[in-house]
């Protein structure tokens, strides 16, 4: 099968395109990596062109011999669907979890995210939490959620209940809350490692002054989890620009009842009095 014509790859390489649409990638913003199925790697391996083994920068034992489809480091999102095989590639990681080389795409010396780090080091957390079922880690630039690390606490604790707030959908989407890590330079171990801390309890989180990331089964739900907590923070921003004191809004109380209707678990802590 010609890699183009996998079902992952065209998912891949849409959900790139939504996340442009949407204004989440500027220029050569964000990243986006898939844990490729062995089912699916049997389907498209005829095609592979090994290249030379890299340095990951980090260690990731249990991704061991894992293929991935990933974004490149200064490509656009913007070209995925028109330029793939420049925007985009697969790579393997090696026996000892140290590191990577290209099989496929990424020509033009072309290189992986430079958040590959943080990305791998989130699969890895995600797989052993999930016994495998989570694939998708993204990360984007949501203008709205950037916003708010300038405004609000750079905590877990206020940025899931300002949130949660906003739509009645939000506990239900991300039930966990969402993380914060403040502002670190990125792409290197350092804020890897702390984001991957942060993913053991949550599915969502925000890095200050800088973007979101997300994680998720699929596609789908990966890219919804994302759109939802970066529509609420439009909501929220919204709000603080008419007013400082919400007139009304949903209480403690509202928020039990919901989880009890639809069948989800909100942590305590996300649900003090103000």
């Amino acid at each position: 099968m010609n890699i183009l014509d996998a079902e992952f790859v065209k998912g891949f390489i849409r959900m790139a395109n939504d996340g442009w649409l949407l204004g989440f990638h500027e220029r050569n913003g964000g990243n986006l990596t898939y844990r490729i199925k062995d089912s699916e790697v049997d389907e498209i391996k005829d095609n592979f062109k090994p290249g030379q083994w890299q340095e990951i920068g980090t260690e990731v034992k249990d991704l061991a011999g894992e293929f991935f489809m990933v974004t490149g480091s200064g490509r656009f999102f913007r070209n995925a669907d028109i330029r793939p095989e420049e925007t985009t590639g697969i790579i393997e990681v090696s026996e000892d979890g140290t590191k990577y080389r290209i099989v496929w795409g990424l020509i033009n010396g072309g290189r992986p995210t430079s958040e590959l780090p943080s990305h791998l080091m989130n699969h890895e957390v995600k797989k052993k939490l999930t016994n495998g079922k989570y694939r998708v880690i993204y990360h984007g630039h949501p203008a709205n959620v950037i916003a708010l690390t300038f405004v609000l606490p750079l905590e877990a604790e206020v940025f899931t209940r300002e949130l949660w707030e906003m739509a009645t959908e939000c506990p239900v989407v991300f039930p966990d809350g969402i993380g914060v890590v403040p502002w670190m330079v990125p792409g290197g171990r350092e804020i890897a490692v702390e984001t991957s801390k942060l993913m053991e309890l949550y599915d969502v989180v925000i890095w200050a002054h800088h973007g979101l990331f997300a994680a998720g089964e699929d596609f789908d739900l990966t890219f919804g989890l994302f759109h939802t907590v970066e529509k609420a923070a439009e909501i929220l921003v919204k709000t603080l620009s008419m007013t400082s004191a919400k007139r009304q809004t949903i209480m403690p109380d509202d928020f039990r009842r919901l989880a009890k209707d639809f069948n989800v678990e909100l942590p305590e802590r996300f649900l003090y009095d103000k």
